[in-house]
């Protein structure tokens, strides 16, 4: 029997609300870790896209000899670290006389490994081989432009498996609007050929265009490398339909005394009470009040001329 533990205090609590399921997920946390053995080139490339992703990433710089994505049995350790972070998304880095200069890029549902694409890194140019103005420099935590040319993206699957897990990698918070002027960066992904990808980090620049909308000018500022495919595993049928699986929205609350007319759109009933005319109080200046006490003025001087006469007699 499994022993079930309930969480004693409030700090315990909202950790779990916060890892609960959501009708709308927050951005995925990405989760760096290094192999038994790394290059220097595999240990710049984990601590540039830990920068990239600063603030959505967590990174463990010790070895790891027990992981080994694509054998069985070499995911406990994989799975251990993302239900104890909270990482839906993982690189992994390892270097061999096999795979020299080694990615393991995967996605995780409900901590357990979902799919998995192993990539080389060729012709890697760090963020300190750029030159550019600073100024230009894009800021953390901003949102990305993803651009993928192509049409291999479309036609191969590798690469549009490759595509697919870029995109959870790069595009950060799910939102629904946004603000031209905080988009700074793009990742630029061109398919070489059907089993090589060069990757690149620009930064946007706008410049006046004579409209409302500015033009853009991109501006490379690193870093950029070669990806070559190696490996990939997709996820079996069953796993897919759970994490593909959506949860019904609730049925809207429906609104009474309100129609829609397809020429003149919205159309709203308002409830309006009795509103009692007899009982209403008239300003004085009406023309039917003037005329009744016209009236009953000449009256009285006529009652009173008569009374007059009566006493004379």
């Amino acid at each position: 029997m499994l022993e079930i533990r309930t969480p004693k205090t409030g700090k315990a609590k909202r950790v779990l609300e916060k890892r609960a399921p959501k009708l709308v997920e927050t951005g995925k946390k990405t989760l760096i870790l290094h192999g038994t053995k790394t290059s220097a080139t595999v240990s710049s490339v984990l601590m540039e896209l830990y920068r990239l992703k600063k603030g959505g990433a967590i990174k463990y710089s010790r070895r790891n000899e027990n992981i080994r994505p694509f054998e069985s049995g070499g995911e406990t350790s994989l799975e251990f670290f993302s239900q104890k972070t909270d990482c839906s998304i993982f690189v992994y880095g390892s270097h061999t006389k096999k795979r020299p200069d080694n990615l393991v890029l995967g996605r995780m549902y409900d901590h357990q490994v979902y799919d998995l694409i192993e990539v080389g890194i060729e012709n890697f140019k760090s963020l300190l081989s750029f030159s550019y103005d600073k100024k230009f420099a894009p800021h953390e935590g901003t949102k990305p432009f993803i651009c993928f040319t192509g049409e291999g993206f479309e036609n191969v699957p590798e690469l549009k498996h490759l595509k697919e897990v870029l995109t959870d990698l790069f595009r950060g918070e799910v939102v629904d609007n946004l603000n031209l002027t905080g988009l700074d960066r793009a990742y630029v992904c061109s398919a070489i050929s059907p089993t090589k990808v060069f990757l690149t980090h620009c930064a946007l620049k706008l410049k006046r265009s004579g409209t409302i909308v500015p033009r853009m000018e991109l501006v490379e500022v690193g870093p950029s490398m070669d990806l070559v495919i190696r490996r990939n595993r997709l996820p079996n049928e069953s796993l897919m339909k759970e994490a593909m699986r959506t949860s019904k929205d609730k049925p809207k609350k429906k609104e009474k005394n309100v129609d829609q007319d397809a020429v003149r759109g919205k159309i709203g009933k308002i409830y309006m009470p009795d509103q009692k005319l007899g009982e209403m109080h008239l300003p004085d200046k009406s023309k039917g009040l003037k005329r009744e006490r016209k009236e009953s003025k000449k009256l009285q001087e006529e009652t009173d001329s008569k009374k007059k006469k009566k006493s004379s007699e």
